[in-house]
């Protein structure tokens, strides 16, 4: 029997990838063109229009790496980081810390803004980092952190690397799509996100774009970009008008990629914000009304598209998770680093970020916790969350 046709449906609320809506899918069925197919071109062209869209930016450089969002990230500090420079990482989760070692091995001095796991970086911190000796070249930060839960003061943060010259490099892997970005507005320089969360694509493309300061500063480098896959100078050629060979594209990922973006357009960017937001008011709701302690205490620090909880005092974390998928075909996720087993995280992305969906996580929740001994109340947790889900679509 072919193992595809085994493959069942699960509802995605993990920390990514999130479900993805039936056109999109469609669109990836789609026959595959060569390339270089000029109906293909006009297809990148498309895609490229409307990424501009999302991230809220006018720059010329704005593409799709072929790449998971950890290519995004490589190829953020790659293109602007050299051998010798200062960069300065905030660091509030594993993925910022992650940051820290791509900088590193780009040959960086890299000052590091330690946040507590669960916390918001203090603006002043992260000023006085940026003033502590030589001038830096680029700060980084992880807006939404997907092993927290907490989403970071990016405009604070921006306006103090903007104060000092230094370039803004952004990771939304976790936020765009989900939550207000506003590249131009916000002065963000390189921001990358992938396409497997709020986009509600399948994974394989991360979203890249550049600011024309950051883009001087790639022209003015003084050695070559170390990764010549991940070389946007080069990249550049084949998206732009150009059109000079670089690599073969993932093409049916950039159809699914195209039709997503789509959709978000046709949904516009405020209503689409507004349901994360009313989302994950409904999860919080149903948590704790079902006696569950939010890892994340200031509801204005929280990540609408990610949700972090601990897990019960005697509960083990693995098992309540596997009979969540196994039984109830509803995936979520587990913690990271100092969290690993401590957490459930839990995702309200694009296509997943649905009340049906919470109300369905939070009565299998409910069941498993119940199995293992735990006494949690199911009716109010869906009263909870239904009643503050109101407005949510």
């Amino acid at each position: 029997m072919d193992p595809l046709a085994m493959v069942p449906q699960v509802v995605l609320m993990g920390p990514g990838p999130s479900l993805v809506h039936p056109a999109t899918l469609r669109a990836m069925a789609a026959p595959t063109l060569g390339h270089l197919d000029p109906r293909f071109l006009a297809i990148m062209d498309e895609t490229v229009a409307r990424l501009r869209e999302v991230f809220e930016t006018a720059n010329r450089l704005t593409l799709p790496v072929s790449g998971t969002g950890t290519a995004g990230m490589e190829t953020a500090l790659a293109n602007v980081v050299e051998p010798g420079d200062r960069v300065v990482v905030v660091v509030a989760g594993y993925f910022g810390q992650r940051m820290v070692e791509m900088a590193r091995r780009l040959g960086a001095e890299v000052d590091v803004v330690e946040v507590a796991w669960g916390h918001a970086a203090d603006v002043e911190a992260v000023a006085a980092a940026l003033r502590r000796g030589r001038a830096p070249k680029a700060l980084a930060v992880v807006h939404a952190e997907t092993s927290t839960g907490v989403l970071q003061p990016l405009r604070e943060i921006a306006a103090q690397a903007h104060e000092v010259g230094a370039l803004v490099v952004v990771d939304a892997v976790t936020s765009l799509g989900g939550v207000p970005v506003e590249v131009d507005a916000t002065g963000l320089d390189v921001c990358y996100s992938g396409s497997q969360k709020c986009l509600s694509c399948p994974p394989g493309l991360a979203p890249v774009t550049v600011s024309p300061r950051a883009l001087e500063t790639m022209e003015r480098r003084r050695h070559d970009v170390y990764s010549w896959y991940l070389d946007l100078r080069l990249v550049a050629r084949y998206w732009g008008q150009e059109r000079f060979y670089h690599h073969t594209a993932p093409v049916n990922m950039v159809y699914a990629l195209r039709q997503a973006l789509e959709l978000i357009r046709e949904e516009g960017l405020v209503a689409r914000f507004e349901r994360h937001r009313q989302v994950a008011r409904a999860l919080w709701a149903g948590l704790e009304a079902m006696g569950l302690r939010l890892a994340v205490g200031e509801p204005g620090l929280r990540i609408p598209s990610l949700t972090t909880v601990w897990v019960p005092e005697g509960v083990e974390d693995a098992p309540i998770r596997q009979t969540l998928l196994h039984e109830h075909g509803i995936e979520i996720g587990g913690g990271l680093g100092p969290w690993k087993g401590r957490v459930w995280r839990i995702g309200t992305m694009g296509e997943s970020a649905r009340l049906r969906y919470v109300i369905q996580l939070l009565a299998a929740l409910g069941a498993s916790l119940r199995r293992a001994g735990v006494r949690v109340d199911v009716g109010a947790a869906l009263a909870a969350a239904g009643s503050v889900g109101q407005a949510a679509t």
